[in-house]
């Protein structure tokens, strides 16, 4: 026994990262699936593990935040504030009351009668929102590759993790740290999240401090759950009952089916 705990703290000294299945049996586990070491950085305000956060100036004041289009199909809930731009508000597919915040629009042509007509804001807004996917996708990776593509099953620690094709979760994800931990995953094709497949997020993990850089189209899953700030080049869409917690920041359109969007917590 005592042999095999100091090969296994070897290897954690040796290496910033190691896959799931070769820290089995080396403790830090959750729920009886290991997880994966921290990766280089400290976190949120040099206070834990993992790279710093993602700064999302401006956008950081919208959960949902397109340049195309916002369609749904209702009854769509969503607690935070709704922007588009440089489309028209005649593109925002969601009503007042299914908003518990405002709906910025470049006109007057949003829903009405909570509509904000704010087009300075909102380019200010788009355009932070695309200096934070530029930083996201820039980042210096602690693990590439990792399953090749399917993270399904595993948990991970905070790190930057990155792909050079596609992200499929087609079973549930846990990311297990604390308050102050940040993970960024950097995808250089489509992230797919399987109906009803899940991202928990474990020992006090925030949504805020979640960052996925996603270079094609983000798609969620019927009934999925998603946390994290989701940077997409392109489009997000949310499938029927899909629930998310963090935020939608499109490159060009967020696609809703009765979903539920809620900001993460501060």
């Amino acid at each position: 026994m005592k042999n095999t705990q100091r090969t296994c703290k070897t290897r954690l000294a040796l290496a910033p990262l190691f896959l799931a299945a070769l820290l089995a049996g080396c403790g830090g586990s959750d729920g009886g699936i290991a997880v994966t070491a921290p990766g280089a950085g400290t976190g949120l305000n040099g206070l834990g593990r993992g790279p710093a956060p993602v700064v999302l100036g401006t956008a950081a004041n919208f959960v949902i935040l397109a340049q195309s289009q916002v369609t749904n199909v209702p009854t769509t809930a969503v607690t935070g504030n709704v922007g588009l731009s440089p489309a028209t508000g005649t593109g925002i597919g969601l009503s007042c009351a299914q908003v518990t915040g405002a709906i910025y629009s470049v006109d007057a042509a949003g829903p009405l009668p909570c509509v904000v007509t704010d087009a300075t804001r909102l380019t200010t807004a788009i355009g932070d929102a695309t200096t934070a996917y530029t930083d996201a996708a820039g980042r210096a990776a602690d693990v590439t590759e990792l399953g090749a593509g399917n993270i399904g099953g595993l948990n991970l620690g905070p790190a930057t993790y990155k792909w050079s094709s596609s992200l499929t979760i087609p079973t549930n994800v846990t990311l297990t740290g604390g308050a102050n931990d940040v993970w960024i995953f950097q995808i250089a094709q489509g992230l797919t999240v399987a109906s009803g497949a899940q991202v928990i997020l474990a020992g006090g993990a925030l949504a805020k401090n979640v960052f996925w850089q996603t270079f094609a189209a983000a798609d969620m899953g019927t009934t999925s759950k998603f946390s994290g700030v989701l940077l997409s080049h392109t489009s997000i869409a949310m499938k029927t009952g899909a629930t998310m917690t963090g935020r939608l920041l499109a490159g060009t359109a967020v696609t809703l089916d009765q979903n539920t969007v809620t900001q993460p917590a501060p």
